[in-house]
């Protein structure tokens, strides 16, 4: 089970809950979902333009999207928000006017946050986008799964596991790299695991990236 099913979506009201948090009726649920992904691909958008990521500790970890009939909240978790709210002090309201605008919504109000996560490196997002950055940059695969578990390590995980696909190091044939360190009990429900899949674009084609990190137990 722990193998065929999503980490996050198995846990559903035990360890893990939704990020987007609305209610909508059938006619309507289609339109919501779509918003939701329109403001999730404005934000992270706005945010590679705008910063210059460069060691991925700076990504967004999770985007929590909240409504109401008047109401739209987004809160952002991000491993150093500095690097959007210094340099331009009306950045977040230069995003939250770039939002609204995408959306069009005219009788809502929509509010951003900003929320630090406070062991970066303990998210599965904000790794995965780490070894994606390292792949971008041709660093060995396995100095980049090595590098990313020590900082999985220091940031006090119990466990983690790292799976890269595709044509690693630009060999013909795609295979399938992984590692781990530690325990990671995808099968228990009770533990707290954060998962992520991401896909990096490199000059050999594109790569896949599965993360899985066991953070405690319930």
């Amino acid at each position: 089970m722990g193998q065929k099913i999503n980490p996050l979506g198995f846990r559903l009201g035990t360890t893990q809950s939704h990020d987007s948090i609305w209610f909508a009726q059938p006619t309507n649920y289609s339109e919501n979902l779509k918003e939701d992904k329109i403001i999730r691909d404005c934000i992270k958008n706005y945010i590679q333009k705008t910063i210059r990521i460069s060691s991925g500790v700076e990504g967004i970890g999770r985007i929590k999207i909240k409504k109401r009939i008047d109401l739209i909240q987004v809160i952002i978790y991000m491993g150093l928000p500095k690097l959007l709210i210094e340099g331009k002090p009306r950045r977040i309201e230069e995003l939250q006017m770039h939002v609204q605008k995408k959306l069009n919504c005219v009788n809502r109000k929509l509010n951003i946050a900003i929320t630090k996560i406070p062991n970066a490196y303990s998210d599965a997002n904000i790794l995965a986008e780490f070894i994606g950055g390292q792949l971008k940059n041709r660093i060995s695969f396995r100095k980049a799964m090595k590098k990313a578990i020590e900082l999985a390590e220091q940031a006090g995980t119990k466990g983690i596991q790292v799976q890269i696909a595709g044509r690693i190091d630009g060999k013909e044939i795609a295979r399938v790299e992984w590692i781990r360190e530690g325990r990671v009990p995808l099968q228990t429900i009770r533990a707290k695991i954060d998962y992520c899949a991401y896909t990096v674009r490199t000059i050999y084609g594109v790569l896949g990236i599965k993360v899985w990190i066991f953070l405690n137990n319930e």
